[in-house]
């Protein structure tokens, strides 16, 4: 758990887009109908617009934060509420200051511009409230218990997102995966989404790949995106440990998008019985201490296992071969 120097507003701070609307050179704007927006997701997806060339996109956002941030004998003064999207990909961020709605002070409101070419694929976004405590200005004493993503590509609005996959030739195909022409696939988690790279030169790849059905072929390519998906969760769990926003006192942070995602569902299961604020400082303590990490190896690679549903794939898998070698025997 995090401690402030200053106090902190309690209760919950909470973040709606009410409408999105885009723009593009010479046209009139379009207003997004409501299949664009998940309230149950939290997610907003401006690739539903018909507009393909839009520049230029405008979120309406909502907060509602607890009455006492505005008390006149509170620890704190000139309360402000700030919508902020974060695209880590593009190290953008825009804000927006939102108005107050009611005389209560619960409810703010305001418009969020933004431009297409600031965001690589998926953004996060949140309000904070700040305010003035104990003279200092800018203080940080609220924020969203929850983001919402804005997606600029998708046309469902869906916080899930799976791993890609590409079928490419690795011996005449990019410069960076020739060097990899003898493997089958390579995981490359540096993106917005984690990537398989399918090799199709390696002999029989693409044939098990697109197996379906309860034949051998089929059962091993079950068998194979499984192992693949293994790999991405493992992947993207060091890449995330590894590029960490770390704060001035030592904390952690949870990065945004699939990296945060991957780090919150991953560490109930390498560190157990530990909240995953805590259990996100204490791997990266033992990543960047003498020791520990390469204890923690096992449980990383039983997290991704699980995650990919290795063990129920791979039983599925024997059990399946099992009939069809009694149904050759009889």
């Amino acid at each position: 758990m995090k401690v402030f120097p200053y106090p902190r507003l309690r209760g919950t701070v909470s973040l709606r887009v009410d409408s999105a609307r885009v723009k593009a050179p010479a046209q009139p704007r379009e207003q997004l109908d409501s299949r664009a927006r998940s309230v149950i997701e939290r997610v907003v997806a401006l690739g539903a617009a018909e507009t393909e060339d839009w520049e230029t996109a405008t979120l309406t956002v909502s907060a509602t934060i607890p009455a006492k941030a505005t008390d006149s004998d509170g620890p704190w003064s000139e309360v402000v509420v700030v919508a902020v999207l974060t695209d880590r990909t593009t190290n953008t961020r825009v804000t927006s200051m939102l108005a107050r709605e009611t005389e209560d002070g619960r409810d703010w409101r305001g418009e969020l511009p933004l431009l297409r070419c600031d965001l690589h694929d998926r953004a996060v976004l949140t309000v904070q409230v700040i305010a003035t405590v104990d003279g200092v200005p800018g203080r940080i004493i609220g924020e969203a218990a929850e983001d919402w993503i804005v997606d600029v590509h998708s046309d469902v609005p869906t916080r899930e997102q799976s791993f890609d996959i590409r079928e490419v030739g690795f011996a005449k195909g990019p410069r960076w995966l020739q060097s990899f022409s003898e493997a089958p696939w390579i995981v490359n988690a540096s993106g917005a989404v984690p990537t398989v790279h399918i090799n199709t030169d390696f002999e029989g790849m693409v044939d098990v790949l697109g197996a379906e059905g309860g034949r051998p072929e089929g059962l091993v390519n079950a068998m194979l995106v499984s192992q693949m998906a293994a790999e991405v969760w493992t992947a993207v769990f060091h890449s995330a440990i590894g590029d960490l926003e770390i704060e001035d006192d030592g904390t952690p942070l949870f990065p945004h998008g699939w990296q945060g995602e991957v780090l919150r569902e991953m560490l109930p299961d390498v560190v157990p019985e530990r909240t995953v604020e805590d259990a996100l400082r204490e791997v990266h303590r033992r990543r960047v201490g003498a020791t520990g990490w390469t204890e923690l190896q096992p449980r990383i690679q039983y997290a991704a296992m699980r995650r990919a549903e290795v063990p129920r794939v791979l039983s599925e898998t024997v059990r399946g071969l099992d009939k069809l070698n009694r149904e050759d025997e009889a």
